[in-house]
């Protein structure tokens, strides 16, 4: 069976005006989701990841600039399928019939998402009055089953609440129920479940995922705890300096990681089964997106970066048929780079508690060496 294509993200290219210059932002970023699966873009902050998403929405700041690119959206209109590039919607355009109705997003922390003066109630049934023109007595009813739907114990009286008198965890379930209210077919999580403690976390997950069970909607999660991205993604695009770096299944990208900088990602997550008292972290900072980049955005953080890593940009090699890298070390003429030891443990010991019954090779696909098109060389 075809997978319904509902996004596609084509070459984006975002700058933003600043005292200090032009900051190129987006340089070039691609991300592809189908209908009820769920992707993580996950990277350091200020890799892009959130700019990527509010432009999707049309809600970039005003010093923020589209350069290039498109955002493909398909949705259903009641009709047929309806293919549209979200960047040629103005602002008024989307908002009246894109945001809140096929997408809608989920933000991280939840009192600055929620109106303080409005009632919990008043805030999930205005979007349903503003896209669809329901009945008010339909709209609260609709509210009180969403509160239901969102673990929410005696929705009718909290329908009268403000956001004050609810917890953290009880505020981000109603931004839930919100972004739910019209039926979305795209829903945006940008981070969550940061401001929340971990016990909260997990069941705000379970409960997104339980959703989107039930909706067949697709997700995008926004996240740097790789932790999320284990129990929630379908497919993860690791970011870096404003594009995507690495792609795959969540299979491949936690047991086959092939970018330098992914190493460095998983390398850096805490390891409670390990001896060692100290915590990995990439070398260096990100660079200056104020300049050009010339070369591999990674390669002054970059260890195993070669003569061609200051020179060249590398190309997405293909791995497997959903598994892609721009690093030159997959280049044919490169030397052969392993894994870091300590990582390649790891992996191994998560493998053996995530399915005993797996071997590796069952688990991780053989890396296949492409090289680009144009036939370029490694110095």
């Amino acid at each position: 069976m075809e997978k319904t294509k509902i996004l596609s993200v084509k070459d984006l290219s975002i700058s933003f005006q600043t005292s200090a210059g032009v900051v190129n932002v987006i340089r070039g970023m691609n991300l592809t989701l189908y209908k009820g699966e769920t992707v993580a873009i996950v990277g350091e902050s200020g890799s892009g990841k959130s700019v990527t998403v509010k432009a999707i929405m049309g809600i970039l700041s005003n010093n923020g600039k589209i350069n290039s690119g498109s955002i493909d959206f398909t949705y259903n209109d009641g009709k047929e399928e309806v293919k549209q590039d979200l960047l040629k919607f103005s602002k008024s355009e989307m908002r009246r019939q894109i945001n809140g109705k096929r997408i809608a997003m989920v933000f991280q922390d939840p009192m600055t998402s929620l109106n303080p003066t409005m009632t919990i109630g008043a805030q999930i049934i205005e979007g349903m009055i503003y896209h669809y023109k329901t009945h008010k007595a339909e709209a609260h009813q609709k509210a009180i089953k969403l509160l239901e739907l969102v673990g929410i114990t005696d929705p009718e009286k909290r329908m009268k609440n403000y956001p004050h008198q609810l917890s953290g965890g009880m505020r981000q379930r109603v931004v839930i129920a919100i972004a739910l209210a019209c039926d979305p077919e795209l829903l945006i999580c940008d981070e969550p479940t940061t401001a929340l403690d971990v016990t909260i976390q997990a069941k705000i997950l379970e409960l997104i995922k339980d959703i989107q069970q039930k909706r067949g909607i697709s997700v995008i999660y926004i996240t740097h705890d790789l932790g999320v991205v284990a129990k929630v993604a379908d497919y993860v695009a690791v970011m870096y300096a404003g594009k995507v770096i690495e792609k795959g299944t969540t299979d491949e990208i936690f047991y086959n990681p092939k970018h330098p900088y992914t190493w460095g990602l998983l390398s850096a997550m805490p390891d409670l089964s390990s001896n060692d008292d100290k915590l990995y972290t990439i070398p260096g900072s990100p660079p200056n997106l104020l300049h050009q980049v010339p070369g591999d955005s990674f390669a002054p953080r970059n260890i195993y970066a070669m003569n061609i890593d200051l020179k060249k940009e590398p190309p997405m090699f293909k791995i497997s048929d959903t598994h892609y890298a721009a690093t030159w070390l997959l280049h044919e003429n490169a030397p052969k780079v392993e894994m870091p030891e300590e990582l390649q443990k790891r992996i191994n010991l998560m493998l053996k508690e995530e399915q005993p019954t797996k071997t590796t090779e069952e688990k991780t696909s053989k890396t296949v060496k492409t090289t680009p098109s144009d036939g370029r060389e490694v110095e």
